[in-house]
């Protein structure tokens, strides 16, 4: 009998201390950019195209994509500690010989999003407002403000000016 009570309480703690929500181990969500074309179809960048922005730690450039070719889509990192997120676009044509570089600046809110009381407190993002500076990128438009683990939808377009 007392073996059946032992195994009772054994099974009792061991279910006590089991929790079936997982917490996510990265707390980073992405923003997710699609290259576009005028007439709707997707773009691809045959140049090279590399993105950095300035960490709000200590102010130095952080290189997030390095020299990528023929791009028509890529994530980035959303903060969750500033208003806004600025990054820089560096797109250099090797053949024609220049370097063009924009400014793209995504205004966002940030809201706490809570898997479970065991889990810290994650972030997820509504992008209020996109702006750029117009050397290669003609223009920019948000089409899925709301920024939280599902990366299968596109969050931002970018429309590039006509190249060689």
């Amino acid at each position: 009998m007392k073996v059946l009570q032992f195994y009772f309480l054994a099974l009792l703690l061991l279910t006590a201390s089991c929790s079936s929500i997982e917490c996510p181990l990265n707390s980073l969500v992405y923003t997710q950019y699609q290259l576009m074309k005028p007439d709707g179809s997707k773009d691809t960048l045959t140049q090279f195209l590399s993105v950095s922005t300035s960490r709000a730690i200590d102010g130095n450039d952080s290189v997030l994509i390095n020299l990528n070719t023929n791009t028509t889509e890529f994530s980035l990192p959303i903060s969750y500690s500033q208003p806004q997120d600025v990054f820089y676009f560096e797109m250099i044509d090797t053949v024609a010989g220049y370097t063009l570089l924009d400014t793209v600046t995504v205004v966002k809110t940030d809201q706490p999003h809570f898997e479970s009381v065991e889990c810290s407190p994650l972030y997820f993002h509504t992008i209020t407002s996109v702006g750029t500076t117009h050397n290669a990128i003609d223009s920019i438009v948000v089409k899925n403000p709301d920024v939280s683990y599902d990366t299968s939808k596109k969050h931002i377009y970018i429309y590039y000016k006509p190249r060689d």
